[in-house]
């Protein structure tokens, strides 16, 4: 997501905002998203991603597995 890389860390959340609704309400939410950019969408799913599983830069990357193979001699 280059220089716009947003965490977890850096992000304030407004709980002024947060509001409880039904499935079944009609919402703006959809044309909200519609509204957005692909690159802003993927940055609020990274973000809600986050949120629920935790952000360690430390270990965020791919674990490395090595294994040693013998060769066969013919």
């Amino acid at each position: 997501m280059g220089d716009t890389e947003t965490t977890i860390k850096t992000v304030k959340l407004d709980k002024t905002t947060i509001t409880v609704s039904s499935l079944f309400d009609e919402s703006d939410e959809k044309a909200y998203w519609h509204s957005k950019t692909p690159e802003e969408r993927l940055q609020a799913l990274e973000l809600m991603r986050q949120s629920a599983y935790g952000y360690d830069p430390a270990t965020a990357r791919l674990q490395r597995v090595l294994e040693v193979a013998e060769r066969q001699t013919s």
